[in-house]
């Protein structure tokens, strides 16, 4: 028996060795486990030096904007889109009458119309997710794509922030488990820099300089007495930033009134400053800049246009549209328009059925992101939606794959891993891919 129960162990060792030796085997085997890969062309890096995020808050209306329907009507109560269409320079692609000048230039936009996620009723979780990728989780914070080109980029040059934000400041838009080091600097308005980053008047290079020598040396002391924590070195991190930027070259880029009176006016208003003051920025050297659409609530309501908010929606959507074919074709005339990608993007769009007020609620399923410039293949409309705008008909695109093209517009690798605390690895994208066709 003894002989037998032998023979049996070992037979069994024999047999899983083998399995060992032909799992291993199979494993460096690209013919079994690289099945997707090989049916999969390899999409190419971009080459794109910058990104600016203009950012409609609230939900802006996709067949309101960019992919217009039927015409409805709210008084009716038929589903459709408030406003007319207007053909573009993509042939086959309208868009909705209030933007006639980025119609004119459409060719070199991309619209993705069948953008999509999961959160309808809640602005807060919509907006996080759109700017990390992913669900809002309970174990730990995401960083926000803006921070993620911070970090893996980093600034231009060392005269400029990584990331900028004009707007108010907010936890979606921050590093997360990346840190300080890679958050934004923000402002409110395009006439000063960034607040605290101008020196009081008086302070001249040498006394700035007495006072930077002091400041380390308490904090210096600090350290010796204590056993400073993540709080500390993130202090230590935004003042090192801070002190970084403080002097006089990074102020100049605020000065929009060394452009010409002509090129001012043709932004428009506040907006159109802001993203003026953005092309200077990437000038700079600035790698990432979010841009706030209408902080301040021009038509009573923002982009979340229910109710009555639908009534005056036209005069957000002809404030964009004046602004960003500026910025197109600014960039385009300084030869920027290939280095820089712009993206359009809001946290979902709005139904085709009209509420009991006339505007409209949330909608998740289908919405549009537009995109600009960034050397990407342009002139294209990607998926398609169903004759108001409700269901997806063809290409999906997760928000794992909008964040996977805007990475490797950059020229980043969307699989690349990140390191959360604890030396966990986070993969940049949630398992997104970049949309082929503008890179092929």
């Amino acid at each position: 028996m003894m002989d037998v129960n032998l023979q049996n162990r070992r037979s069994f060792l024999t047999t899983s060795a083998a399995a060992t030796v032909g799992m291993a085997s199979l494993s460096s085997s690209e013919s079994v486990f690289s099945d997707e890969a090989e049916s999969t062309p390899a999409i190419p890096r971009g080459k794109a030096e910058h990104c600016v995020m203009i950012w409609l808050g609230g939900g802006a209306c996709h067949i309101d904007t960019w992919d217009p329907k039927r015409m409805g009507d709210p008084k009716m109560k038929k589903a459709g889109s408030y406003y007319a269409a207007i053909d573009t320079a993509i042939s086959g692609t309208q868009v909705c009458e209030h933007l006639p000048q980025c119609a004119k230039i459409l060719d070199r936009f991309n619209i993705l119309r069948t953008v999509h996620h999961d959160v309808i009723d809640e602005h807060a979780a919509a907006v996080n997710q759109v700017h990390t990728g992913r669900p809002t989780s309970g174990t730990i914070v995401y960083p926000s794509i803006g921070s993620i080109v911070s970090h893996v980029r980093g600034p231009v040059n060392n005269h400029a922030p990584g990331y900028v934000l004009i707007g108010y400041p907010n936890l979606t838009r921050g590093p997360g488990f990346l840190g300080a080091k890679a958050g934004y600097i923000y402002l409110t308005d395009t006439k000063s820099g960034p607040a605290g980053f101008t020196r009081e008047h008086g302070i001249g290079e040498s006394r700035q300089a007495r006072r930077e020598r002091l400041l380390a040396k308490v904090r210096g002391i600090y350290r010796e007495k204590t056993s400073p924590g993540s709080a500390a070195r993130e202090y230590d991190t935004t003042v090192a930033e801070a002190l970084r930027l403080s002097g006089p070259q990074f102020a100049g880029v605020f000065r929009l009134d060394q452009e010409p009176a002509s090129l001012r006016e043709s932004y428009g208003g506040e907006f159109g400053q802001r993203c003026l003051l953005s092309r200077r920025l990437l000038q700079a050297g600035v790698r990432f800049i979010e841009i706030s659409h209408n902080l301040n609530f021009v038509n009573g309501t923002g982009w979340d246009t229910h109710n009555d908010g639908q009534l005056k929606q036209h005069v957000l959507i002809q404030e964009l549209d004046q602004a960003l074919s500026s910025l197109v074709l600014d960039l385009e005339r300084n030869k920027m328009l290939d280095k820089t990608l712009i993206v359009v993007a809001t946290e979902f769009g709005r139904p085709a059925k009209f509420d009991a007020g006339g505007g409209r609620g949330h909608y998740s399923k289908a919405f549009s992101v537009v995109l600009a410039g960034g050397g990407l293949n342009n002139g294209k409309t990607i998926g398609v939606t169903d004759e108001l705008g409700m269901k997806i008909e063809s290409t999906p695109i997760s928000l794992p794959d909008m964040h996977a093209t805007i990475h490797n517009a950059l020229g980043i690798d969307p699989h690349q891993e990140l390191y959360a605390p604890g030396d966990r690895p986070v993969p940049i994208t949630d398992q997104g891919r970049p949309v082929a066709e503008l890179f092929t």
